[in-house]
């Protein structure tokens, strides 16, 4: 069991993530904007962020480079999820310092296998 948080402003997708989470028996909480993401995450500490890369005010390419700007967050995996998964958008979250990086709308086998390798302990690698 994993602490998550989603930061998502699309409630379809929230309430997939949700229900999905939930029945993997994994702790979540959910924030719909990118403003306050980075002070809910030093708040929580969760274990992964599910970040998408288009939100309101504040992007999550943003996001993802103030959390690795913070070594009290080192630890924190972050996946992020994009409906414009082009590979160049990939190669600017994983530079930025995502963990890794999902296409939207996703598979849930995907995404879950993805939550799985970032979940593993040690390192994870993209």
């Amino acid at each position: 069991m994993a602490d998550i948080l989603i930061v998502e402003d699309e409630d379809n997708i929230a309430t997939a993530l949700d229900f999905l989470l939930t029945r993997d028996g994994h702790r979540h909480d959910r924030i719909a904007t990118g403003k306050g993401a980075v002070d809910r995450i030093r708040q929580m500490h969760p274990d992964l962020v599910l970040l998408d890369v288009m939100l309101p005010e504040v992007s999550g390419y943003q996001i993802v480079q103030d959390v690795r700007a913070d070594p009290a967050l080192a630890d924190v995996r972050v996946l992020m999820m994009t409906a414009r998964g082009s590979v160049v958008e990939r190669r600017k979250g994983l530079a930025l310092g995502a963990d890794g990086f999902i296409a939207k709308p996703f598979e849930l086998a995907e995404l879950r296998a993805e939550m799985a390798r970032l979940l593993a302990p040690g390192p994870a690698t993209s």
